[in-house]
């Protein structure tokens, strides 16, 4: 087999991300330009830290959005000449080159990182969104209420976390339960809070206008609903939202596990905010609770939620890897970074290559989020 100098690796893998370099240099360059009226995103450029950590995310989301181009093979293709072949090997037939070498079935390790960033930028920040609106929707009224309400809630909310998260997430992603109607249940319940979360936020601010309520409750109604029925029932009638096998598990764990702890943290932050006198002050002109909690606690919460935020698609992207290691993640052939660092660690002592690329990947992506959330609590205490 022929194979590419060192060099010739390098300077391929960076032609190759030149779309990813260029989007980078862009958003980056115009939001340093105008980073001091862009709030507390724009602060994150007064920090080093932050730099680093923004880079990071932006180059693998960026490397989402192009992995069809940037990608010289498909994740799935198999060549049988290239079975864990070393990087730099040169693909015979078409004269490509696989910059990082070919796992056991001859597949593209660059392609199926690269690949394997698509699903982790959707299913990481959009089950982390569905586990903090569920989280925020019951630790509002927690807070706000308290008594029985928080009672229970906290309850709940405390017998989920007392559960280890490993084996929780084993126990709801198994074969023997994805064969069961407990996911779908699930999701049924969970995947209806974000419907009645923007609902009520629209309702509580523009009650007094009607004209201007009904639209806003029409397109939450609608774009919700298909939402819903493309999520729980994958029956989208676009085929926009149609999930792959194992997905629906796999959101539903992440939403059952991430949730209570995004309710303590809002119901906490809700006790004290509750005390503020603006809070006071709209209580005393008349505004009904959910007014009060979604348009004068929840704003005023943003800072500390935000940087939960961050921390949290970190642990999901950990434990998606986690998953796919066991073999609990998506369908065996994916190309998600956990099931690709499992295959090539079957191998390990005698080819370090399938396994490598991935696990990089995986750190620095949590390592972006674990810096970004840093510069973001630093700017946030400045507020």
């Amino acid at each position: 087999m022929e194979y590419v100098g060192f060099g010739q690796i390098v300077l391929g893998l960076f032609t190759q991300l030149i779309p990813v370099w260029i989007s980078i240099l862009v958003v980056m360059g115009l939001s340093w330009k105008f980073h001091k009226k862009l709030s507390l995103y724009g602060r994150i450029y007064e920090s080093p830290a932050g730099l680093i950590g923004l880079f990071i995310v932006f180059f693998w989301l960026f490397c989402a959005l192009y992995a069809d181009f940037i990608s010289p093979f498909s994740p799935l293709d198999q060549f049988a000449m290239l079975k864990n072949k070393g990087p730099g090997v040169i693909e015979p037939t078409t004269g490509l080159v696989q910059y990082l070498g070919g796992d056991k079935f001859g597949r593209d390790v660059f392609s199926r990182m690269i690949s394997g960033s698509q699903i982790v930028m959707v299913i990481a920040p959009a089950a982390t969104m569905f586990a903090f609106v569920v989280g925020i929707s019951l630790g509002l009224p927690a807070g706000y209420y308290r008594g029985k309400i928080d009672s229970i809630l906290s309850f709940l909310a405390n017998m989920v976390l007392a559960f280890p998260v490993i084996l929780l997430f084993y126990l709801l992603v198994t074969p023997g339960i994805r064969e069961t109607a407990l996911p779908q249940s699930m999701a049924g319940v969970f995947f209806i809070f974000p419907i009645l979360f923007f609902g009520m936020l629209f309702y509580s601010r523009f009650r007094e206008r009607p004209q201007k309520l009904i639209w806003q409750l029409a397109f939450v109604l609608i774009f919700g609903g298909w939402v819903y029925v493309s999520l729980v029932f994958d029956a989208d009638p676009f085929g926009v939202l149609s999930l792959e096998p194992n997905e629906l598990n796999i959101f539903v764990a992440v939403v059952f596990a991430s949730s209570p702890g995004v309710f303590r943290i809002v119901r906490g932050l809700t006790m004290d905010i509750a005390t503020r006198d603006y809070v006071a002050a709209a209580q005393t002109r008349g505004e009904i609770p959910f007014y009060v909690m979604l348009w004068e606690i929840l704003p005023n919460a943003r800072g500390p939620l935000i940087v939960d935020a961050c921390l949290r698609i970190g642990y999901t992207t950990i434990l998606l890897g986690t998953l796919g290691y066991f073999g609990l993640g998506l369908v065996p052939e994916s190309p998600d970074w956990g099931t690709t660092i499992k295959e090539g660690s079957r191998l390990l002592r005698l080819y370090y290559h399938p396994a490598l690329p991935p696990a990089i990947a995986l750190m620095s992506f949590v390592l972006g989020l674990n810096l970004l959330a840093d510069a973001l609590r630093e700017q946030s205490l400045k507020d």
